[in-house]
């Protein structure tokens, strides 16, 4: 089964080979065909909403920190509530459902600038519409820091615990198990019984795993501007979420250190200086910014 991201990507490189097939780099009319059919890709990959098969950046960080035959995240791991949280911000700024206010004179910090909505069509994602409809009604706005503590439910403000977002990992889980990557089974642990989620389709989470290893080892680009943005999110918020090391688990120790060291470089990066940039996502880099500070 092929992931509709990947369709996309051979789609490109078709139309790519065509072009350059051409004599002379092509007629004007043939340019336009291609810039035309360019934007077409690029907007057929940004409409997230669509209902076709293609896993979020939260379903993607869940299937990273589950165990395949086991079927749950380590009982260790306290990072990846929080960092599903930084995954729902992010899907909704990348949807164009919200946006950081403006830096202004004063030129605020990404994480003292307050995240507005920007729009509040729903996703057609339960998850993400609850996240959308908590931001739509608070008033002031909050920052994000603040709303990762708050849709965690990690906040000592009793007014605020209503927007927590509950059993989002269950939630994520039975996702997956409607697009078939994983099954639910029901396991005995001494003293109460768990429903767990093992791996039911092999391929889609090996072909996560490659995806991730080929951006930072095959397909890495020393610009993070030139990094596709859900990639770039999916790295460092996997990182954030402590799942990233399950990716690279399997690689030699060479390839290993090499995309440890440019994951390094990527979290060394000044957020302030890329959220700054042309075409950049602030919301992304708020997110971030809220992770390593």
């Amino acid at each position: 089964m092929m992931n509709r991201s990947e369709g996309l990507v051979r789609r490109v490189k078709a139309r790519d080979t065509e072009s350059n097939s051409g004599s002379g780099g092509g007629t004007a009319s043939g340019n336009n065909y291609d810039q035309e059919n360019k934007n077409d890709v690029e907007e057929e990959m940004e409409d997230c909403d669509s209902k076709e098969t293609r896993l979020t950046l939260m379903e993607e960080v869940l299937l990273l920190g589950l165990k395949d035959k086991e079927g749950y995240t380590s009982f260790w791991n306290d990072c990846i509530s929080s960092g599903l949280r930084g995954c729902i911000l992010i899907e909704l700024g990348l949807r164009g459902r919200i946006e950081l206010e403006r830096a202004g004179m004063r030129r605020k910090g990404l994480c003292t600038r307050k995240i507005i909505l920007k729009s509040d069509t729903p996703t057609g994602d339960v998850l993400l519409d609850e996240a959308l409809k908590h931001v739509k009604d608070t008033d002031p706005p909050e920052t994000i820091q603040n709303w990762i503590e708050y849709l965690s439910g990690e906040t000592w403000n009793p007014l605020k615990l209503r927007y927590q977002l509950k059993n989002v990992r269950e939630r994520l889980a039975k996702n997956l198990v409607e697009k078939g990557v994983l099954t639910t089974e029901k396991q005995n642990f001494l003293l109460f019984d768990m429903t767990t989620h093992p791996l039911n389709d092999n391929v889609i989470k090996c072909r996560l795993v490659k995806k991730i290893q080929d951006a930072v080892l095959t397909k890495w680009v020393n610009d993070p501007q030139r990094i596709d943005k859900r990639m770039l999110a999916l790295i460092l918020l996997a990182h954030a979420s402590d799942v990233l090391e399950n990716a690279f688990a399997p690689l030699n120790d060479d390839d290993y250190e090499l995309a440890m060291r440019r994951v390094r470089e990527l979290l060394d990066l000044d957020f302030e200086t890329e959220a700054a940039k042309a075409n950049a996502n602030e919301v992304i880099w708020a997110v971030f910014a809220a992770f390593t500070k």
